[in-house]
């Protein structure tokens, strides 16, 4: 299941920071096998991360066989990375409309409670927000992985 040389190969990935919802990381897993893209979790997680949890996630999409898992943040930060990290936050510096991504960058999403902390924030290549009404706090963390994802392959021409 943990497979780090995924990380080091290339081609876009998606991390999650400490997710603490089971449903939302069973959409992302569902949406990452989708589109055959690489999935990083950072733990822990809100709950427990064990096989079993992780099939009940995926439902009938089976366990990734490219899901990555990082014990902690400075484990996952000690991990050599093949393009830019690109977090996705309502604190981003750059609209996600004005933003070019590259074949190799790795999106990273924080938690669904509290976003991610300023170190985080710190040893990131970009940040990046997506627009939403004024009305609005922020997407549904799948849902924000879904769009951010699908436009990143499209940008970079690795739509499946």
């Amino acid at each position: 299941m943990q497979n780090t040389q995924n990380a080091l190969t290339g081609g876009m990935r998606v991390t999650l920071y400490q997710p603490d919802i089971a449903a939302n990381l069973g959409a992302v897993m569902r949406t990452t096998a989708c589109f055959n893209t690489t999935l990083s979790i950072i733990e822990p997680c809100g709950f427990p991360l064990s096989a079993k949890s992780l099939r009940r996630a995926a439902m009938d999409y089976g366990t990734p066989q490219n899901l990555i898992r990082h014990s902690s943040w400075e484990t996952y930060d000690a991990t050599p990375h093949a393009g830019r990290r690109v977090l996705l936050t309502t604190h981003g510096a750059t609209s996600l409309t004005d933003f070019v991504f590259t074949p190799n960058d790795e999106l990273i999403f924080g938690q669904e409670s509290a976003g991610v902390p300023d170190y985080v924030h710190a040893a990131m290549d970009a940040r990046v927000i997506i627009p939403i009404s004024e009305q609005a706090r922020s997407f549904n963390l799948s849902n924000a992985v879904a769009i951010v994802l699908w436009e990143a392959l499209r940008q970079t021409d690795q739509l499946p």
